[in-house]
């Protein structure tokens, strides 16, 4: 019997996670989007966030605030 095991790199990528990524980065910009010179930890949050597994953008606002604000 073959185990299968998941791809969680390439799973990550699939259409309800980049629903999700689409969604977060969207939120994200328009709470704290060119408040800073950079807008690389944003983009590092939404990636962090989608890959804990979130499925939706409900608290990424104050996840953002807590880690990501001085990056």
């Amino acid at each position: 019997m073959m185990e299968m095991t998941m791809d969680t790199q390439t799973d990550q990528y699939d259409d309800e996670h980049m629903h999700i990524r689409s969604y977060a980065l969207k939120v994200l910009m328009s709470a704290v989007g060119g408040k800073t010179q950079s807008n690389r930890g944003i983009y590092e949050c939404v990636d962090d966030w989608v890959s804990k597994g979130n499925v939706s953008a409900s608290g990424i606002v104050k996840y953002y605030l807590a880690y990501y604000k001085d990056k």
